[in-house]
């Protein structure tokens, strides 16, 4: 099994959400999150001030799935949320020793 984190920009999340719907994945966990990268953060004008902003909001998405088809999952995630401007994220992929569904005791493969 594989743990895919990926961090996307919020507008994207549905979009990002229904494609990977369509390729088969059952669930996923998303958290409202703020960081940087090469984009360092931005400047923003509120009330004629201008202030620095040097965390910007992005979505991270949690998505367990086989190994088989984790490539799928990460070219899904490239594609859909690609806009060709800085700030796009990023997507790590991880190795998943254990899963157990806690309602049903069910584990590994059959958990997820």
């Amino acid at each position: 099994m594989k743990l895919i984190i990926a961090t996307i920009k919020p507008f994207k999340l549905e979009e990002v959400r229904e494609a990977l719907t369509s390729i088969g994945v059952r669930g996923m966990m998303v958290t409202e999150i703020k960081g940087f990268g090469s984009q360092s953060g931005h400047t923003e004008i509120y009330r004629g001030a201008e202030y620095a902003v040097n965390f910007v909001p992005k979505i991270k998405l949690e998505i367990v799935v086989a190994e088989t088809m984790a490539d799928q999952v990460v070219e899904t995630i490239t594609k859909t949320a690609q806009t060709g401007k800085i700030g796009d994220g990023k997507i790590f992929v991880l190795d998943v020793a254990q899963a157990v569904r806690v309602r049903t005791g069910e584990t590994n493969a059959d958990a997820i």
